[in-house]
């Protein structure tokens, strides 16, 4: 997400960073970039207008802070009221009440029955929440039986509904069970249209009335871009909305939509859906996504995501062996890529690494992903032996192993000397002084200058999938 924001806005503001001091004149062909470059992401002109007169305001007769050249003062600026345009910070649920309810709202299409299963896996695994799911959409009976699969597949309870009954009382039947069952949230999914109409709002404003709820969420497609502000205006004058969760984030490239919902309805974007798999929702905060917007990383995501993703017992095993000297073997080698994956792969990796915007949309899509699945392939195609000594790993073994991943013998032969590599920076680590030793090692196999040198993404000896 953001990927052509992020580029033309970086762009864009190294053009200002030399200047002595912030005058209207020399910020003047700046400001017109950050305009050009909000517009083409598809930023509500309304907020476009809004934000780029905030930043003239504060920036010009702006007071040069000591610690900050004028140029990085002025990037200040355009962070904090970025910040400001999505809200000043991560705005959580409120969940009160015995059990509390959560509404979800949105069109047809946009994401509403997955962004239940995700959230409600989300209040399970991190809010350590009993939680109850139940589908008020009469309309689709497939969207019922699409909850209950979900509901099973995230290890939460599913209340069953029927076509031939009224949403109110199906919702009004599943907060009393979930009294009696002691849940502490009830996640209501209601019935979407293709657009917004009468009989739709009608509707959820009945429910509304009925269960009371804690949240009302409206849940809406990145993708839609303008479109996705302006549907959820309409919804926030039918509706007293409490919040917004943005879906299929990850494929919007522009990032219109999380800078136009917050300032037209008021309300703040409370969580992104990152992927189609049901742990891919993360809590929106405005300041670490501006950060990511202007190219700075999101460090503070990624410790958060390496907290909850890496196997802890592993970790502290592995460390053990490198602090003995022991070998770091093709098992351990295996484990650290299964934990790549988990945290999203190379791409969401490096995309939360502050100045890896370009690395980071190499590492993007299919082909990365894809590498990665080859060399866990080839590891498993190994036996345990193999796996904990590649010395034994012969000709005639090589073409074995090869063969039962679907691959050739130079795929394992440039598996091989990546593995041999990692050794070599792991018995660095585990003597004295050897983390800086490890580091130097590290940037030596991203090619020393970036992507595409010698040892490097792109090179000879590094990670293969150029």
């Amino acid at each position: 997400m953001f990927e052509s924001l992020s580029e033309r806005l970086s762009r864009t503001l190294r053009s200002i960073s030399g200047q002595a001091k912030l005058t209207e004149d020399n910020i003047k062909e700046t400001l017109r970039e950050v305009r050009r470059a909000l517009l083409e992401a598809d930023v509500a002109l309304p907020v476009v207008k809004a934000f780029i007169d905030a930043v003239r305001q504060r920036a010009v007769g702006q007071e040069v802070s000591k610690s900050l050249s004028p140029g990085q003062q002025f990037v200040k600026i355009v962070q904090q009221e970025l910040e400001a345009v999505m809200g000043e910070a991560f705005d959580g649920l409120s969940l009160k009440g015995s059990p509390a309810v959560i509404l979800m709202a949105g069109l047809q299409g946009a994401g509403k029955t997955t962004s239940v299963a995700k959230l409600a896996r989300y209040l399970r695994e991190r809010e350590k929440k009993k939680v109850l799911v139940v589908s008020a959409d009469v309309y689709r009976p497939a969207a019922i039986d699409q909850l209950e699969t979900l509901a099973g597949e995230v290890q939460v309870d599913f209340f069953p509904s029927s076509s031939d009954q009224r949403p109110v009382a199906i919702a009004e039947a599943a907060i009393k069970h979930a009294k009696i069952q002691f849940h502490d949230v009830v996640i209501v999914d209601t019935a979407g249209r293709l657009h917004v109409d009468a009989d739709m709002m009608d509707e959820i404003q009945a429910l509304h009335r009925a269960v009371t709820p804690q949240e009302t969420l409206f849940v809406v497609d990145a993708m839609t871009g303008q479109d996705a502000a302006n549907t959820a205006k309409a919804f926030h004058e039918a509706l007293p909305l409490t919040g917004v969760i943005l879906t299929k984030a990850d494929g919007d490239a522009r990032g219109g939509a999380a800078l136009s919902v917050r300032h037209i309805t008021g309300k703040p974007i409370k969580f992104m859906g990152m992927g189609e798999k049901t742990d891919a929702l993360e809590p929106f905060h405005p300041d670490r996504v501006a950060s990511r917007i202007l190219g700075m990383g999101d460090v503070l995501s990624l410790i958060e995501e390496a907290e909850r993703t890496v196997d802890k017992g592993k970790a502290a095993k592995l460390a053990k062996k490198v602090k003995k000297g022991e070998g770091f073997d093709l098992e351990d080698f295996r484990d650290q890529l299964q934990q790549l994956k988990k945290m999203g792969g190379m791409g969401g990796l490096l995309g939360k690494l502050p100045g890896m915007g370009q690395m980071a949309e190499m590492a993007q899509g299919p082909g990365p992903e894809k590498e990665l699945g080859k060399l866990e392939a080839l590891i498993n195609s190994m036996t345990p032996q193999e796996r904990r000594k590649p010395e034994i790993i012969n000709g005639s073994r090589k073409r074995r192993i090869a063969s039962g991943a679907g691959l050739q013998v130079p795929d394992l032969n440039r598996l091989l000397k990546q593995h041999k590599q990692m050794q070599k920076m792991m018995k660095k680590a585990g003597k004295k002084g050897g983390m800086q030793k490890m580091m130097r090692g590290m940037s030596g196999m991203m090619g020393g200058g970036g992507p595409g040198g010698p040892g490097g993404m792109g090179g000879p000896g590094g990670f293969p999938w150029r």
